[in-house]
């Protein structure tokens, strides 16, 4: 069976490290990078080349938007940074417009590719992806609060003193800011978390919950101010859901998606749990959540609404 080709659009740190993650995979047999700056693509292209006698067999090139026709997926990474003394507002409006002129070239192409968008603010610039696509909601979706939810599994292994794998919590609403941290949902091998941590004589309370919750919100900032962007672990959460579409493996991921009245919003995509095969975005999960947090998902929708009024599409 062909195995299936993904266009990657940008080749800065993310779109270079997450053709990296991908030729390693084995997921795909194709892997095309697109970039405005063809002499970089070239240069990612060339280096990846240069191992492909380490890792499964796959074909690494440089390419056209024409070479969108017949991808599974194309992945948008490619954005502009912030400018100094730019306001946040300002970036949004310069990537809306590259979102734009990226997804205009890629519909001449394409209608039966999935759009995972990556390039922040990823929840904005997937309801504009998806107003001027056309395409149905589930095959545009934004990479979302993916990692956000690998990361507050992370902090609670190491505050639970158990493997992260065996954590299952989720992060909701935008990926930024106003994210939400679900407790309710929080679980360790199928005990509610504050079950599990009066067993466990670990502290749980209110306050240690906000303390982990605004690390999980912080620490892309803290990487950023580090080593100047996030590349491994976004590479890592793309190439997950990468694997639950072209698996078709029906995996609960939460993928930014625009939403028609689940948890009382519309007309915003934002992240929440959803079931992903290779149709995209399969369906939407609506879990009994806390008051306190459906109402906090709600403002973050509203968050989001704003500057979406604030920007031209």
């Amino acid at each position: 069976m062909k195995q299936a080709k993904i266009v990657i659009v940008g080749a800065g740190a993310v779109g270079s490290t997450f053709a990296f993650t991908m030729m390693r995979s084995g997921l795909v047999g194709e892997i095309v990078l697109l970039d405005a700056n063809r002499d970089r693509a070239e240069g990612e292209a060339m280096d990846l080349n240069h191992g492909l006698f380490f890792v499964p067999h796959v074909e690494v090139r440089v390419g056209e938007y024409s070479d969108c026709s017949g991808a599974s997926i194309v992945v948008i990474t490619a954005g502009a940074k912030q400018r100094p003394g730019e306001t946040r507002l300002d970036l949004v409006q310069r990537n809306t417009t590259i979102c734009k002129e990226i997804m205009r070239q890629v519909m001449e192409y394409t209608r039966d590719s999935i759009i995972l968008m990556v390039t922040n603010p990823v929840d904005i610039l997937t309801q504009v992806a998806y107003r001027i696509s056309g395409l149905p909601s589930g095959k545009v979706i934004g990479s979302g609060t993916v990692l956000d939810s690998a990361r507050l599994r992370f902090m609670l292994s190491r505050h639970c003193n158990v493997d992260s794998r065996n954590v299952h919590a989720y992060i909701l609403g935008e990926h930024g800011d106003s994210e939400v941290a679900a407790w309710s949902l929080t679980h360790i091998g199928g005990i509610p978390i504050l079950h599990y941590c009066s067993i466990c004589k670990i502290d749980c309370g209110s306050e240690q919950r906000k303390r982990i919750a605004d690390a999980v919100r912080d620490s892309a900032y803290h990487v950023i101010e580090s080593k100047g962007a996030t590349n491994f672990a976004v590479s890592l959460a793309l190439e997950n859901i990468v694997a639950a579409i072209v698996r078709d493996s029906n995996s609960v991921l939460t993928v930014s998606v625009p939403l028609k009245g689940e948890f009382g919003v519309s007309d915003v995509a934002m992240s929440v749990p959803v079931i992903v095969n290779r149709e995209g975005v399969h369906h939407v999960l609506e879990p009994p959540l806390a008051e306190d947090e459906l109402r906090a998902l709600q403002r973050s929708a509203s968050v989001l609404q704003d500057i979406l009024r604030q920007i031209t599409i």
